[in-house]
């Protein structure tokens, strides 16, 4: 009879989650949420359930842009891969002169 292993913790490896939201939306969605309330309710003087939709529409916009890892990279260009064969020079370490090397024949001068 073959061994199988058993799970024991079946969250290790997982996204962490507080609840059924993921942990690393809670600070952008806090900043929403203080935005909401201080600039909807607070200079624009609009009630709470408007203020109440916004916030949502924000946690939803932001939890659509930045839950889909794909969504981000969309907007990275992939590298343009080439065989080439210029040597690569650094801009922060330039490369050092090279010495002038002496003459290994003697030229005769008559």
């Amino acid at each position: 009879m073959p061994r199988e292993f058993r799970t024991v913790n079946r969250v290790l490896g997982d996204q962490p989650r507080i609840g059924p939201f993921p942990a690393d939306q809670i600070v952008p969605w806090t900043g929403i949420l203080l935005f909401g309330i201080l600039v909807v309710n607070g200079v624009f003087q609009a009630s709470w359930f408007a203020t109440g939709v916004f916030v949502a529409w924000g946690w939803a916009t932001w939890w659509v842009v930045s839950s889909n890892k794909a969504f981000f990279g969309k907007f990275v260009s992939t590298p343009r891969i080439v065989r080439g064969y210029k040597p690569f020079i650094s801009l922060v370490n330039p490369p050092r002169p090279e010495p002038k090397r002496k003459s290994t024949r003697a030229h005769k001068r008559k």
